[in-house]
Parts: structure tokens; C-alpha cells; sequence
């Protein structure tokens, strides 16, 4: 099968690298992928080429498509989409122009990442039209479940997306040092990287704290954090959560996350803001979850854990872990392609 997929962003980013993923690990399936973006900075471009892809892209600079039914994106993919044999967009602004111009007869998938928080005017009205013509949609998080189904999505065409996650058998970086506190995801607001530089100030006899990714706070995590070493963004950042104390993720908004899972993996204790998805993942004592926003429990939680005070079931959360390796997640989505695609043509 060939398919076509579509980003509306191509950045470093999670949804991204998960795309991309699950992109290689289908080849096993028979499922070979050619790639579009409407809009790529030059870091995503890299990252796709890193993954074996080289992108076509309507713009080589970041915009708002991730979020805007955009009529020129629309028109620029009607020729690309041509021949495609199924396509799946990742992103409402991709989902939305794929389903202006998409023969009929081809298989439309959509995933959503991320809660739909319309960071512009919101395009309620316009996402309720589209989704009629979406056949199956991949929604990674429970806020973005709850929107499309209010939006008139008949249940039995969504399912939860699943990101595949590598690095389960990572050793750590040579040099590291132990005890240390890591934080691994972009530096951006939703993350809540600066939540966690505050609380690194109120943790007794602090080990050292690693930020690895990069993004459009570092220059003030910096100075709120002094201390701390900046990795910048890595491939693969799993030798660097491998070993150690914690693994933090702040976030003030996170429908899954693929750092806590990757620390869930290696054995590494995760401490987390509950929010949106993240209750869901570190369940039954899986992690420890302390209220969003809060430099103080944030502080409090991870002197627990480095002290002993507190473990989670590392036994668990391993073995949640594992059901996100990319052979597992890329064997339910071509189950999935298969499917509708054979419902498709029962109808044709």
C-alpha cells in the first residue's frame, strides 16, 4: 500500500517524530509513505531527512496551518494526493484541506495530537463540516477525543492514536552525572519547563537538572535556572533519561507524552503535572502526579523521590511502556488502513 501523509507543521516536535516513526516501522507492513507538509522550518526538514523522508512542502516556514482551514493549502494538495492509495493527516489544518479535495473512493485517516485549543479564532463550524468525510480518526488524548465526538464524529470511527516510542533498552550517556533530575520535551509553554526551573530552586540539596530540547523559552529557563545544563534537542534523548533520578514533565497541557513513556521504559521514576492525558498514563501507581502550576508540590514530590520517601510501581509502568514499541503500534494502524480501506471498496 502507499500511502500519503500529511503534516501540517513539520517541526522537532512529538507529533512529528511519532509520525515519522510510524512511518519506518510500517515499511514491515508493506506500507510505503511519501510526505507532505504544508508548512517545515528547517529542523523539521532535517528531522524527516534523518528518518529516510524527504518532505514536499507548501512553505518553508512555520505559520498557523496546524490550526486554519486554509484554502491554498487545500488546493496545492489536490494534485499531490493524486494516486494515493490512502491518506492520513496529521493535524485539524491538514485533516481539513486533505477532506476539501480528496477523491471519494481514497481512504481519509486523521490524527489529532493535542487538544484543539485554537490559538486564533476557533473553527468549530469548519471542523464539524470536514469530519464527515474523515473514515477513521486517531485522537492521542482525551481532550481531543471529547472535541470531535461533540462535534458530531460517529464513535465507532475513532480510536485512541498511539505513538511508538524508541529507546527501551537505552543505556545512559557516558559522563552523566547520578543523581541528576532530567526534563525532556520542547521549551515551550505547554511543557511547563519554567514550572520545573522554580521548583529546582526548592528542592534540598538539588542534584543536577538537564533540560533536553530546545525551544522559544530557553533564553529565560536560563536565567531562571542557572544552574542547570541546556542539551538542547536530541534525536534520541533516551540515554539521557536512562539513569536517572527522575524524569520531570510540568506540563500544563499534554494529551500523551512520549518522554514519560520512554522513562516509564528505562526505569526511571517520572513525576508529573495531571493534566489532560498524563493521569491516564501513570495510573495505578504508575508515576506521581502533583497539581499543575505548582513550583511547591512540583519541589516537594521530587525531593520524595529522591529521598526514598516515594517509589512508583516501576514494574507497571514498564510494562505500560512496552505496548508503544513501533512494531506493536505500527501493527494496529496498518490493521487499520487495511480496514477501511476494504470498507471503502465493499461500498464502491
Amino acid at each position: 500500500m502507499d500511502v500519503v501523509r500529511v503534516l501540517a507543521k513539520l517541526e522537532p516536535g512529538g507529533a512529528q517524530l511519532s509520525a515519522l516513526r510510524l512511518s519506518v516501522a510500517l515499511r514491515e507492513h508493506g506500507i510505503e509513505t511519501r510526505l507532505l507538509a504544508g508548512e517545515a522550518c528547517r529542523a523539521g526538514l532535517q528531522l524527516a531527512r534523518e528518518h529516510g523522508f524527504e518532505p514536499e512542502c507548501l512553505r518553508g516556514e512555520l505559520g498557523r496551518l496546524q490550526w486554519a482551514p486554509s484554502r491554498a493549502f487545500a488546493a496545492w494538495l489536490a494534485p499531490r494526493l493524486a494516486g494515493a492509495e490512502l491518506v492520513h493527516a496529521h493535524m485539524f489544518g491538514a485533516w481539513w484541506a486533505a477532506a476539501q479535495v480528496l477523491a471519494p473512493e481514497v481512504p481519509l485517516v486523521a490524527s489529532e495530537h493535542n487538544a484543539l485549543t485554537w490559538p486564533g479564532p476557533p473553527q468549530e463550524r469548519e471542523l464539524r463540516a470536514a469530519l464527515p468525510r474523515v473514515d477513521h480518526f486517531f485522537a492521542h488524548g482525551p481532550a481531543a477525543r471529547a472535541t470531535v465526538l461533540k462535534a458530531g464524529l460517529a464513535p465507532e470511527r475513532l480510536a485512541p492514536g498511539r505513538s511508538p516510542v524508541v529507546g527501551l533498552a537505552a543505556s545512559p550517556r557516558p559522563g552523566l552525572p547520578s543523581p541528576r533530575i532530567v526534563f525532556c520535551g520542547r521549551l515551550a509553554p505547554d511543557k511547563g519547563p519554567d514550572v520545573l526551573a522554580r521548583a529546582l530552586r526548592r528542592v534540598p540539596a538539588c542534584p543536577p537538572a538537564y533540560f533536553v530540547g530546545d525551544g522559544p523559552l530557553r533564553e529565560h529557563l536560563e536565567a531562571l535556572a542557572p544552574d542547570a545544563v541546556f542539551a538542547g534537542w536530541q534525536r534520541d534523548p533516551a540515554p539521557w533519561v536512562a539513569g536517572a533520578a527522575v524524569l520531570a514533565a510540568p506540563s500544563r497541557a499534554d494529551a500523551w507524552s512520549q518522554s514519560v513513556v520512554t522513562a516509564m521504559a528505562l526505569g526511571t521514576p517520572v513525576v508529573a503535572a495531571a493534566v489532560e492525558g498524563l493521569p491516564a498514563v501513570l495510573a495505578d501507581g504508575r508515576g506521581i502526579l502533583v497539581a499543575p502550576e505548582d513550583p511547591d508540590a512540583l519541589a516537594a514530590a521530587l525531593d520524595d523521590v529522591l529521598c526514598g520517601r516515594r517509589r512508583p510501581d516501576l514494574a507497571a509502568a514498564r510494562e505500560y511502556a512496552l505496548g508503544f514499541t513501533p512494531e506493536l503500534v505500527a501493527e494496529q494502524y496498518a490493521a487499520v488502513y487495511a480496514r477501511v480501506s476494504a470498507e471503502l471498496r465493499s461500498f464502491a
